[in-house]
């Protein structure tokens, strides 16, 4: 039961707010997976924007529960990826009237109309040159194709900018590595769900993998943080 939480959840005291607790309470029948780990994983993700009490416990309010309902819904119902769903929600926070991407036919103009960029784009919209993708695919940090997406320009502004630094695509070889193990954990920790016969399992397998992988990354954003206060102390 998502209910049984492994963790101590401090009952919201802001007037008309809830608990993470009594999140999964509330939207368990609807959503009967949901977990405190998926809830933090759409945080880090920029979906959800929960606000904190004085004890830095996560607070909910009705217009919380609405986005939530919204994003597992698009999730579960209409198998929109993530970055959909962000534009979506931007548009919404922005005061847009965007089309409902969880219809047959926006679904398709959404993902459709994607932007993408040619190699040439690609190294002009992230200021770097031929021989730092070059470097980058050389060492597994991106992949050589014909057009690239946003995560192929956010990696390579990222190594242009680490580039100016002194940091080098080589130099992340350890990174690269470091992932493939993280990803091995990750897939040896759903082997037994994936290796059930219905589809229900291995949808529930690809939903939890990107929560784990949300979870190594705070681990590793943390321990990043941690270890840059330490220096500069």
């Amino acid at each position: 039961m998502s209910s049984a939480l492994p963790e101590r959840h401090e009952p919201s005291t802001a007037t008309g707010t809830i608990s993470i607790g009594q999140v999964l309470s509330r939207l368990e029948t609807d959503f009967p997976e949901l977990s405190p780990s998926k809830l933090r994983f759409l945080e880090d993700r920029g979906l959800i924007h929960p606000a904190r009490t004085a004890s830095g416990y996560r607070s909910f309010s009705p217009s919380d529960i609405d986005r939530i309902k919204l994003v597992l819904q698009m999730q579960r119902d209409h198998y929109l990826p993530l970055k959909v769903i962000r534009r979506y929600l931007a548009d919404l926070d922005a005061g847009r009237n965007p089309e409902w991407p969880g219809t047959a036919t926006g679904a398709i103009s959404i993902l459709g109309t994607e932007r993408r960029w040619t190699r040439d784009e690609l190294l002009a919209e992230a200021g770097a040159g031929l021989d730092l993708l070059g470097d980058a695919i050389a060492t597994g940090l991106m992949q050589a194709a014909e057009v690239y997406d946003e995560g192929d320009v956010a990696t390579m502004k990222a190594l242009a900018d680490l580039r100016s630094a002194g940091i080098e695509p080589r130099h992340l070889r350890a990174m690269r590595i470091a992932v493939e193990r993280e990803l091995e954990l990750v897939a040896n920790a759903l082997l037994p769900l994936r290796r059930r016969a219905d589809s229900a399992s291995r949808q529930h397998a690809d939903e939890r993998a990107n929560e784990l992988a949300g979870d190594l990354e705070t681990v590793r954003s943390a321990l990043v943080k941690r270890a840059l206060d330490k220096h500069a102390s």
